[in-house]
């Protein structure tokens, strides 16, 4: 039997209330508070029957909880992540980890010294439909990746960017707020990325940020990548309308990665392994697909139970603090070389975990 946990959300907004509703389905977890500026958050909490406090200070000096989800804006996180792991608590982070690289690392270094786990948010590695990709790719069913391509498009209404008009300006486009999420699936399935390459065109509808971007990816194991994100095109190739993870998005029976591989293909999230007909790799034989099963579950559930299973058994996060600063360097360096038009080549690094020991 799980032994409850009790957990606190930080940022009571969609986010925040998505992992509250996730937790009412799991026996093992249960949200006991919320901290929430906003009078009209703490009012959705209280509507819940669930504590609300102002501040995370409050909440620290009224109770006790066995870990923290973190789900204020980006810029927020390290103050809030750090705040917790001060006090000794888990943190669930949703992701990116931060607005940067180097703020992120402040997260990765508290979280080594104090020995004090950190789980990012990057929920679709706990989707089922992932899991058998990955399993998959790591039993070499398709042989040695050689590409991948990867498409994030679609279309956002301007009342996404008018009810919220920071997401206009320079940083906020779709490749930070986004394609964060692809990246850390091409890294999970396929490897981590060593040099990038990119562009950006500016924004059609006049804002800031860019509307539209194109990278090529060299990976460590010597495949290329080839990943585009829009959130100016009418089209059904994106996680959100191809997965089912999500009700609020209408779907597709499209995919929108392909993964290309020495003896075979493999296409998500319609998880379709493609080779030819016995064993044989030509073009003029017969080609032929196998449909994988993945049974459907919630990911933001399925993490909510990775997260008690950290907290409690001692897991090891899925997706660590380091694995946080990881993708998020890609970004980074997307930003970098679209800007700059120069290709980016990212540095190995150490794990703090292992440079505190």
């Amino acid at each position: 039997m799980n032994t409850p946990i009790s957990l606190a959300v930080c940022g009571f907004g969609l986010v925040g209330q998505r992992h509250a509703e996730a937790a009412q389905a799991l026996s093992g977890v249960k949200v006991s508070a919320v901290v929430e500026p906003s009078a009209e958050g703490r009012a959705k909490a209280s509507h819940l029957g669930l504590a609300s406090y102002a501040t995370l200070q409050e909440l620290f000096a009224a109770r006790a909880v066995d870990g923290l989800i973190v789900a204020t804006p980006t810029l927020l996180h390290v103050d809030h992540a750090l705040a917790a792991i001060g006090q000794g608590y888990p943190v669930l982070v949703e992701k990116p980890l931060a607005t940067s690289v180097e703020a992120a690392t402040a997260i990765v270094t508290a979280s080594a010294a104090k020995s004090v786990p950190v789980l990012v948010g990057h929920h679709r590695r706990h989707n089922p439909l992932i899991q058998a990709a990955h399993g998959v790719i790591v039993a070499g069913r398709i042989g040695d990746i050689r590409a991948v391509n990867a498409t994030c498009w679609f279309y956002k209404p301007d009342s996404y960017f008018d009810v919220a008009p920071w997401r206009k300006e320079l940083g906020a486009g779709p490749v930070s707020v986004n394609l964060v999420h692809d990246i850390d699936l091409i890294r999970y399935l396929c490897g981590d990325v060593v040099s990038v390459s990119a562009q950006a065109a500016p924004s059609a509808r006049g804002y800031a940020n860019e509307d539209v971007a194109a990278a090529v990816l060299t990976l460590a194991n010597g495949a290329l990548a080839t990943i585009s994100v829009s959130d100016s095109i009418v089209a059904p190739w994106s996680w959100e309308m191809t997965s089912r993870e999500y009700p609020i998005y209408p779907q597709t029976n499209e995919s929108c990665y392909m993964i290309g591989g020495s003896h075979g293909g493999l296409s998500i999230p319609d998880l379709r392994v493609w080779t030819h007909e016995n064993g044989g790799r030509d073009w003029w034989t017969p080609i032929e697909d196998v449909p994988l099963e993945a049974a459907p579950s919630d990911p933001l559930v399925n993490q909510l139970q990775h997260f008690r299973d950290i907290i409690v058994d001692g897991a090891a996060p899925l997706v660590s603090a380091e694995e946080g600063v990881r993708t998020l360097r890609v970004i980074e360096a997307i930003q970098t070389a679209a800007a700059s038009g120069l290709p980016v080549h990212i540095e190995p690094i150490q794990e703090a975990s292992a440079a505190a020991e």
